[in-house]
């Protein structure tokens, strides 16, 4: 055997820089076994009922490679808050039991220690029982920046030679509309209760609820307003808009799904009427808005190029935190009778 053989197989293991890219290499295999591992969770997620996901969305907590917020090192006399990593300050006051006097006194010697320690952003969460300290925070400079129920959020930018660059709260709302097509070529339609135009015909849907996926929110939908239990198909198209409720922007997604079951039971509170439509008298019927005829002319054209536009649960590499992503795949181009898909 040649020296050089001899050097490679006994003695390159002694190299720093071999050993340097052997170290890195079993990192790398080691991230990638864990990414596959939560990948092969995350899709199994994808395939369970609501309840089944959130159990499993538990599993896919992962820890950050970071802290968002840290407790901050501040006298006692000061409010003890959490910052983050734009020097911003959060004081939630779920816990502080003062009154008013010894609130703004404290607020004082608060602002005046941020403000000396170079924080920027200060905010703070007051509850509806701490409604007395609204006022004390407004008088110091506070203003309003959001409000749930029971609580409200208050800011104050503290840098003078600095301008805000805080962003707005969420101004744009989220509803979703299920497009259920049966065997039959017949569309799930609903005449709502409370229409703007009495007895149009419309897909069943609504508002996607706080920390709900999409597409579970039209499956969600459609049941209780129909009754019709349902699976994912493809996503079929967006629709945004401005000047909603509440002055905010609107953002409608129609959700393609597939019927399990065909026997209706209508949602007596929310909807007056709701039918199996035949898709050539849905694009043809007066009461039935031009864009809710686009949208099914868009899905049946869908099919029939083999377009879907598909999810997939995947994991941020940076944050660890479990996103849905939207893309389009390409199928086996489907057949219909209907005259309509020609």
């Amino acid at each position: 055997m040649s020296s050089t053989a001899l050097l490679c197989r006994r003695h390159c293991f002694k190299f720093r820089v071999f050993n340097s890219w052997r170290t890195r290499l079993q990192r790398q295999e080691q991230h990638h076994q864990q990414q596959l591992s939560v990948r092969a969770t995350a899709t199994a997620a994808t395939q369970l009922p609501r309840g089944g996901r959130k159990q499993v969305s538990a599993q896919l907590q992962i820890v950050r490679p970071y802290k968002a917020f840290e407790p901050m090192d501040a006298p006692k006399e000061v409010f003890q808050g959490k910052t983050d990593r734009f020097k911003g300050v959060t004081v939630d006051c779920k816990d502080e039991c003062l009154t008013n006097a010894q609130f703004q006194e404290k607020l004082q010697k608060s602002v005046d220690f941020w403000s000396t320690n170079g924080n920027r952003a200060i905010w703070f969460y007051v509850y509806k029982n701490q409604a007395e300290w609204v006022p004390i925070l407004a008088e110091a400079g506070f203003d309003f920046h959001h409000a749930r129920t029971g609580v409200v959020a208050m800011y104050r930018w503290l840098p003078k030679d600095e301008s805000s660059n805080l962003p707005n709260y969420a101004h744009t709302l989220l509803g979703v509309g299920g497009l259920v097509i049966n065997d039959n070529d017949e569309v799930l339609v609903v005449s709502d209760r409370y229409a703007m135009i009495p007895n149009s015909w419309k897909l069943p849907g609504g508002y996607v609820e706080p920390r709900e996926n999409l597409i579970d929110a039209a499956i969600r939908e459609v049941c209780e307003e129909t009754g019709i239990q349902t699976t994912f198909k493809s996503v079929v198209c967006l629709r945004h808009s401005h000047g909603g409720n509440f002055g905010c922007s609107d953002i409608y997604m129609v959700v393609g799904l597939k019927p399990l079951n065909l026997d209706f039971k209508r949602c007596e509170r929310e909807i007056a009427r709701l039918q199996w439509m035949p898709i050539q008298e849905y694009l043809e019927h007066p009461q039935v808005h031009e864009t809710n005829r686009h949208f099914v002319r868009t899905y049946l054209d869908y099919q029939r190029r083999g377009l879907v536009l598909t999810c997939r649960c995947e994991v941020h590499q940076v944050l660890k935190k479990e996103y849905n992503l939207y893309f389009v795949d390409q199928h086996t181009p489907q057949s219909t009778s209907n005259e309509a898909t020609k």
